[in-house]
């Protein structure tokens, strides 16, 4: 995966062990049109920060890497708990 910095921008990338495990790709033509990948990652094996910078979850049939610091997680939760009580 190559990480780009930009500011407010997230990188992110998912490998599956088997395409068995990809429900749906979608890309079309057209840029404003969305993109959708959908699969199974299984169950969570093991979940953790790398080098601070990527939060990446792997699982039984994949990794999920997303380029986020420990600090916006973090950041986001609490607005996401605030959110809800």
């Amino acid at each position: 995966m190559v990480y780009v910095a930009r500011a407010k921008e997230h990188g992110f990338s998912v490998e599956l062990k088997s395409k068995e495990y990809v429900r749906r790709v979608s890309v079309s033509d057209d840029p404003r049109d969305a993109v959708i990948f959908e699969g199974f990652l299984g169950e969570i094996e093991e979940m953790g920060m790398v080098e601070g910078v990527i939060l990446e979850i792997r699982a039984a049939n994949g990794t999920l890497r997303i380029d986020l610091s420990e600090e916006e997680l973090r950041s986001a939760l609490a607005r996401k708990k605030e959110d809800t009580i």
